[in-house]
């Protein structure tokens, strides 16, 4: 009979030995932050980590990403780490030149998934145990530098804005059974954990707005100004919020980002960028429509033109009960029961792990240690034991918590029957690609 605090204890005890390892790692990521889709180096850190430990390992997994395989077997459990930073040219440790920066904890998602590696390749655990496990470093889970990604979509070289998106549509998910992952939880430095929740889905949309310039003093009425329908665009969104429903936990934020040419010039081309949120598909798709109406709405009211591209963001997201059981069992014997924390049970931002719970039973909690808002000037690890190494025992321990009993196993195979297949969840997120043209012009 396998003997499951001792298995814990020699997972525990090997991350405790490559501790220096783990954090050293965390910080030379933090120190070198690349955005989606160009995480070279950060890959090139993790590959080294995969080879030291003389793992099997594929690269290159959506142009960027890293997977190894531990033990043989099923089921399958994927632990995954994103490798990209987001922008924030105000952030202390922002980079001078593309303002990226790991003010949403990237950096200690990957020392999670380095340290779960160093539990399981390091100790022979999974010898004792049916299953295997996956560490998988993802690309691209911020979902920004949207003309670069746009660009690498009409070049062929994705489908998906969204890394994991780009994994599950080349079939690196095909053959796991269920993900995990963590992520820095908004302004908690102490030991607090919130592993149940739901979050919102999205449609990313491009918009473009066409006029006629024209002199702005001398001669405005001969021009139609793009400017004017973007304005009346989003007012018309404004007023279509009332038709939202609480329950569906709608968001829409849309920027300008090209507002015209000149101040001395009616505008003729503005250009913006926008999100529709929400908690189901078909809250997205409705308040989309919704969307869609009051953008075009702008440009009928000058007399300009609307082209409106819609893009999939990510899924809504779904925790597994059975998951967070066993990962809350682990969080009361490991940090102490003071440590669960209810939370949120819905969170209106967004993950493409969204998109993972589509496919396969998953969970993606909240953990403490951190300072400040996620994506702010302010955000910063206050407690590294917390950030970088706690969370990499308490998922090594729930992994052997699953794998260990056959109950839940089948209750995860069961959850996992129920979920889509990747053609139908292809089916889904292809449906979000829209595009929209509305011309008034003269």
């Amino acid at each position: 009979m396998v003997d499951i605090q001792s298995l814990k204890d020699r997972a525990c005890a090997a991350i405790d030995a490559h501790r220096d390892d783990i954090v050293s790692l965390a910080k030379s990521i933090q120190a070198e932050p690349e955005l989606g889709y160009k995480e070279v180096e950060t890959t090139r850190k993790v590959v080294e980590v995969f080879d030291s430990l003389d793992l099997d390992v594929e690269t290159e997994l959506a142009i960027t990403g890293a997977r190894a395989r531990i033990g043989s077997g099923e089921p399958v459990v994927a632990v995954l780490g994103e490798l990209d930073a987001l922008v924030n040219s105000e952030h202390p440790k922002a980079d001078p030149e593309t303002g990226a920066v790991h003010a949403c904890g990237h950096h200690a998602q990957i020392a999670n998934m380095v340290g779960t590696t160093y539990a399981f390749a390091t100790t022979g655990i999974l010898d004792e145990l049916d299953g295997r496990v996956d560490p998988i470093a993802v690309p691209a889970e911020e979902y920004l530098d949207l003309e670069y990604r746009r660009d690498l979509l009409e070049a062929g070289e994705i489908e998906f804005f969204g890394g994991k998106q780009e994994l599950i549509r080349r079939g690196h998910f095909d053959d796991v059974d269920m993900a995990q992952m963590i992520h820095a939880a908004d302004d908690t430095p102490e030991r607090e954990i919130t592993s149940a929740f739901s979050t919102n889905g999205f449609v990313g949309k491009f918009v473009t707005y066409t006029g006629k310039e024209s002199h702005a003093g001398a001669a405005p009425s001969e021009g139609r100004n793009a400017l004017n329908a973007a304005v009346m665009g989003m007012n018309g969104i404004h007023a279509a919020r009332e038709r939202f429903r609480d329950e569906d936990h709608v968001r829409v934020h849309p920027i300008v980002t090209k507002g015209g040419d000149g101040v001395n010039v009616v505008p003729s081309e503005v250009t913006m960028e926008a999100y529709t949120r929400a908690k189901t598909v078909e809250a997205i798709e409705s308040a989309n429509d919704d969307v869609n109406a009051a953008l075009e709405a702008g440009a009928m009211a000058v007399g300009a033109r609307a082209d409106i591209e819609d893009y999939s963001g990510y899924m809504p997201l779904s925790s597994n009960e059975t998951m967070v059981e066993a990962y809350d069992d682990n969080v009361v014997d490991l940090v102490g029961e003071a440590a669960l924390h209810e939370g949120y049970p819905h969170i209106a931002g967004s993950t493409d792990m969204g998109d993972v719970t589509q496919l396969v039973p998953g969970i993606h909690p909240w953990v403490g240690g951190f300072e400040g808002n996620v994506h702010s000037r302010e955000f910063r690890v206050a407690d590294e034991e917390m950030a970088y190494v706690i969370p990499a025992k308490l998922t090594a321990c729930t992994i052997i918590d699953l794998l260990a009993d056959d109950a839940r196993i089948e209750a995860i195979r069961a959850a996992k029957a129920e979920k889509q297949s990747r053609a139908d969840y292809l089916e889904t997120v292809r449906r979000f690609r829209n595009e929209i043209v509305g011309d008034y012009l003269d």
